[in-house]
């Protein structure tokens, strides 16, 4: 019982030897910094001229679309920024001293090598988002006809025409015409 009663207290005196530390817990101090957030200025003076031009490549809305569009519009100079996923068509109001149109289709390229510019052309105001005519596409609901126009009123998006309907489309609208 007196060896047991050793190695008890051996085993204790050790424990209090290892757990006691006089280190203290190093003391946390919170320093505040001042970030300065740059905030793009724009010239009031300055003449802002618009462009329009395809973007291939684009294979979805919220990756695609939306990173080439908050690119061009952290652009200094660009007052303005719009990329239209459905059309491939982007939409830049710019000031003409500080970006060009050779600096956009860059800015665009460096997102991804995948995409392209093409026709690219200055314009004195952006081009509406024209809406499907065809009878198939009428008296539908809002989701009922964004969904015709993508299947069967689709066309030469950069100039805004509707083309005929596809060969193998199978709606009402292109089967009497078949």
């Amino acid at each position: 019982m007196k060896t047991m009663k050793q190695i008890l207290f051996t085993a204790i005196l050790a424990m209090t030897i290892i757990a006691c530390k006089n280190e203290t817990a190093p003391e946390v101090k919170t320093v505040e910094v001042e970030t300065k957030k740059s905030e793009k200025v724009l010239n009031p003076d300055a003449k802002y001229a618009k462009a329009e031009f395809g973007i291939d490549g684009m294979t979805c809305e919220i990756g695609c679309a939306k990173t080439i569009e908050k690119k061009l519009a952290k652009m200094d100079g660009v007052k303005s920024a719009k990329v239209d996923f459905d059309r491939e068509l982007a939409m830049v109001e710019y000031d003409e001293a500080m970006v060009t149109p050779t600096i956009l289709s860059e800015t665009v390229t460096t997102v991804a090598d995948v995409y392209k510019v093409k026709d690219m052309k200055t314009v004195d105001e952006f081009s509406a988002e024209k809406s499907c005519d065809k009878e198939c596409c009428k008296g539908k609901t809002a989701e009922e006809k964004a969904n015709c126009e993508k299947e069967c009123c689709k066309g030469d998006k950069a100039k805004g025409e509707k083309m005929a309907c596809k060969p193998d489309c199978m709606k009402a609208c292109c089967a009497k015409k078949a």
